[in-house]
């Protein structure tokens, strides 16, 4: 009990005390001392005087503001031509930022995407009425329409049987004029193409579709601006995404995308998909068949004989790589596919493109192995395919700069690895830097700053040295033993002629 005092003594300590007036003194000369008869009336006066200052505070009555800055980006806006980013399809929302809900690009105004949802909540209520009247009855198998339900078709049908046999000349022009003036920015008028009953449930289904697009944005699983598709689905896999590509606006602002991993063709659903798949009669890349060892191919594309593939793979790559610029001018490469087989098919494991004419010498444009593959050895598999390559070509080779992050790792370590069982092989006193060249189709230039890397490479006397560090050479033995043969280019495996004119 003397707990209980102390802290509500604690409690009245902690505020000033108030004044009659219900303000807190602003000096000790303005505390005035009261007697004990008088001090439940300031008590009692103060307490009014509190509640009336409240009251005045008090907002709850007014209407709530919507905190926009939850929910819109402002820095964004409508890709649609004259478009303020104001209003929505659904008549829902205060704004947009897609195509999907721009009431402009449907040929509408805010106001009327308002007044058409209204009536869309109408027909709802109306109709769930009905079904609950309709479940009152005796549900059985094979249960008779009611007289609602004919009424219902009778006026369908009947609306159906008064659409326009086709346009008249004062529509087409009207039509026409539309086009020209709008081009693919707006949507084609719609009216006097098929009949008004029909005309209406598209729009609602646009409207529903564009409403549940905007609520997987709010929810984080839709976002504008730089990385839109956040997950692909590809055979087997749903793939994380790690950077923007440029696809086409109507699939780009969706969440996840769907692709054959035969055909590379992209679509928006499963079930499209699904139909995809089941009419697909590619199983392997297009192109020529290079090499074979196991289940392992390389399939040798043309980029000008297969165009749309090739652009299909550069957007798919663009995903997983940050510097890649690469899209749709494809024709002046070579693309050198590498596939896993199984009873199924093909399956993409990754790819590298190269120029059919390169005054560089790049023997690799842009390398990639796909995400589900990574850290299995097939990256290395892929450079040293590209070495092969330059090699039957009697050319010494080197990737096309800037390299990714993962390119980087991954071709030094490859030289570490060429270099180190070159000099374990070498049995002689000297040893130059242009025969190590020609002989492994490495540019000098890599393999000098390999072996600077490495502490291999010393100035002494005027002279450059190469020092053979044994310890190095151990290591990498010790490594390759415990690995084993499984992940590397067999050169008997190779069936490939140099294309002419590179």
């Amino acid at each position: 009990m003397a707990w209980t005092d102390l802290k509500q003594g604690a409690d009245r300590d902690e505020t000033p005390p108030r004044t009659p007036t219900g303000n807190a003194p602003s000096s000790e000369s303005d505390i005035e001392v009261s007697s004990p008869s008088n001090d439940l009336e300031d008590e009692r006066l103060a307490k009014e005087l509190s509640l009336k200052e409240a009251a005045a505070h008090d907002l709850s009555h007014r209407p709530k503001r919507r905190r926009f800055h939850e929910s819109y980006n402002f820095n964004m806006k409508c890709p649609t031509p004259g478009c303020n980013s104001l209003g929505h399809l659904t008549g829902r929302h205060e704004r947009h930022f897609s195509i999907s809900g721009c009431p402009l690009y449907h040929n509408l105004s805010a106001d009327e995407c308002k007044v058409r949802a209204s009536t869309r909540d109408k027909q709802t209520e109306e109709r769930t009425l009905s079904h609950r009247q309709d479940e009152n009855r005796h549900s059985t198998r094979n249960q008779a329409p009611t007289d609602r339900q004919l009424r219902y078709k009778e006026k369908v049908t009947e609306l159906r049987r008064k659409r326009n046999s086709g346009l008249n000349k004062e529509q087409k022009e009207k039509y026409m004029e539309h086009r020209q003036s709008h081009g693919t920015s707006r949507e084609p008028l719609l009216e006097n193409i098929t009949s008004d009953y029909d005309l209406e449930l598209f729009r609602k289904a646009q409207a529903r579709a564009s409403d549940d697009l905007e609520k997987l944005r709010l929810a984080g699983q839709v976002s504008e601006g730089s990385n839109m598709i956040k997950t692909i689905v590809f055979g087997r896999y749903e793939l994380d995404t790690w950077y923007h590509s440029p696809y086409p606006e109507e699939y780009a602002r969706l969440g996840r995308l769907y692709m054959c991993e035969f055909c590379l063709k992209y679509m928006k659903s499963q079930t499209i998909l699904r139909r995809h798949m089941a009419k697909c009669v590619w199983k392997h890349p297009p192109g020529d068949e290079i090499y074979r060892k196991g289940n392992i191919s390389v399939f040798e594309v043309d980029g000008k004989k297969n165009k749309i593939y090739c652009q299909n793979l550069c957007l798919l790559a663009k995903l997983f790589l940050d510097h890649k610029t690469l899209y749709y001018d494809v024709e002046p490469f070579l693309f050198y596919v590498m596939t896993e087989a199984d009873n199924t098919g093909c399956h993409l494991v990754g790819y590298f493109s190269k120029e059919k004419n390169s005054f560089l010498n790049y023997n690799v444009s842009c390398i990639l192995t796909m995400p589900q593959y990574m850290r299995q050895g097939y990256g290395k598999m892929l450079i040293d395919f590209s070495y092969l390559l330059s090699k039957v070509e009697e050319k010494v080779g080197s990737p096309e700069r800037p390299l990714s992050d993962l390119g980087l790792i991954s071709y030094r370590s490859y030289w570490k690895e060429v270099l180190l069982r070159y000099l374990n092989n070498f049995q002689g006193k000297e040893i130059s830097i242009k025969e190590i060249s020609q002989e492994t189709a490495v540019n000098p230039v890599d393999i000098v700053s390999t072996l600077q890397s490495l502490q291999m490479l010393k100035y002494w006397k005027g002279k450059h040295l190469v020092l053979k560090r044994q310890d190095l050479i151990d290591d990498w033995k010790a490594k390759e033993t415990k690995r084993g043969n499984g992940k590397t280019i067999d050169p008997t495996a190779l069936k490939w002629t140099p294309p002419k004119g590179t």
